[in-house]
């Protein structure tokens, strides 16, 4: 039986929950030299918001 870290798990599962932070991560993904004003460009938000995005992003390892 493989054993998981169930922080790590949580954190990660809790960031891939909003729809948001997936946007993000699949832009990222495309083209991965993105600045944070290019990432945010899409959205209806401020870059504060898409930085504490990211930060989430960044604490569970994804980014």
């Amino acid at each position: 039986m493989v054993k998981y870290q169930d922080e790590t798990l949580d954190r990660t599962f809790a960031a891939l929950s909003d729809p948001t932070r997936r946007v993000l991560l699949a832009r990222l993904g495309e083209q991965e030299s993105l600045s944070v004003s290019e990432l945010a460009q899409p959205f209806a938000m401020s870059l504060p918001a898409i930085m504490k995005h990211l930060d989430v992003l960044t604490d569970a390892g994804l980014v």
